[in-house]
């Protein structure tokens, strides 16, 4: 099953892929019988397994329901009211060898719900924010409230899994989010260094880098267009990712580079943060290149570069958004 959220008729509305096209879920029960549906997102993931039944035969009695073009809707995030979105730094293990240290576990950061943007919407570039990239993820929507997860209990605990592109701007991060000092020695301790190669003994220089502004700006979270729910994803740590700028394909990748497996990061996050349901987990980029694009996601820079951006991840569809210079508006 595949669920969205767009603007109809002045209002959020969820709605169902039905064949190549879709339905609102309220024209799906009515035409069913089966009642008032749930009004957004976060309604249907908490009332649990019986909506997803209640949902799949509201889709199988779907024949003469009136259909809506994809195309021509007005997409909102899947998910557009998550409590947090997770992300984790350096789960692809292409980039990850270039790590001085590798700490055995995943690296988290947050971005913020305010940045998330629907399907066909803008990528606003400011002139300030410098070299920004796109980072193509497998993202999974949580169905439950849990804490201290096992690996094993980790797949069961999300609802479902959509694409979300991770924009991150380098010149934010390394201009405005980051800030080097130099400790004196008897204010150095061991954990300031374990973690990279120092220097010299001379060396006491820490380093500290906070993802706010570099990873949470409006418009850094674009999703969806749709929600799979997680019985139609086999193995979502074998998925085929793809990118592509005007019609050229500048990333091929596999969610199976990951370094931690999507069942290890949520285990991990819920032992940390209490997951909520709807949350959002970003499980980590997608870094092969290809032709002119030998670095994938790091060849593409959107602070210079404008046009179309497609990011398609085998089997959840294909999230289309346009990059825009606001300086040139």
């Amino acid at each position: 099953m595949k669920l969205g959220t767009v603007i109809l008729d002045g209002r959020k509305t969820l709605i169902a892929k039905v064949g190549e096209q879709a339905a609102t879920l309220e024209a799906l029960y009515r035409h069913a019988g089966l009642g008032a549906a749930p009004m957004s997102l976060n309604d249907f993931i908490e009332a649990g397994k019986p909506e997803l039944e209640r949902a799949a035969r509201a889709l199988a009695a779907a024949t003469g329901v009136d259909l809506l073009d994809p195309a021509r809707l007005d997409w909102l995030p899947p998910q557009p009211n998550p409590s947090k979105i997770v992300g984790v730094a350096f789960n692809n293990m292409g980039i990850r060898k270039a790590a001085h240290k590798d700490p055995g576990v995943p690296n988290f950061f947050f971005k913020a719900p305010s940045s998330l943007v629907g399907h066909g919407k803008a990528i606003i570039m400011k002139q300030h924010y410098g070299e920004t990239i796109p980072e193509l993820e497998l993202a999974g929507i949580v169905g439950r409230r849990c804490k201290d997860l096992t690996d094993e209990e980790a797949r069961t605990a999300l609802f479902g899994y959509t694409i979300v592109n991770d924009v991150t701007s380098h010149g934010m991060k390394f201009g405005m989010d980051s800030i080097a000092t130099t400790r004196e020695p008897h204010l150095m301790r061991d954990h300031h260094l374990s973690w990279r190669n120092r220097h010299g003994p001379d060396d006491n220089d820490v380093y500290f880098v906070y993802h706010a502004r570099s990873k949470a700006t409006d418009t850094f979270g674009p999703m969806g267009p749709w929600i799979t729910t997680a019985d139609e994803v086999a193995d979502p740590n074998a998925l085929k990712v793809e990118g592509w700028l005007d019609g050229e394909p500048f990333a091929v990748d596999s969610t199976a580079s990951y370094r931690f497996k999507i069942e290890q990061v949520v285990a991990e996050a819920s032992r940390y943060f209490t997951l909520e349901p709807g949350d959002v987990i970003c499980f980590g980029t997608s870094a092969k290149g290809v032709g002119k694009f030998p670095d994938g996601h790091r060849s593409v820079n959107m602070h210079q570069i404008d046009g179309t951006m497609d990011i398609e991840i085998e089997g959840l569809g294909r999230l289309t958004s346009t990059i825009r210079h606001d300086w040139k508006d």
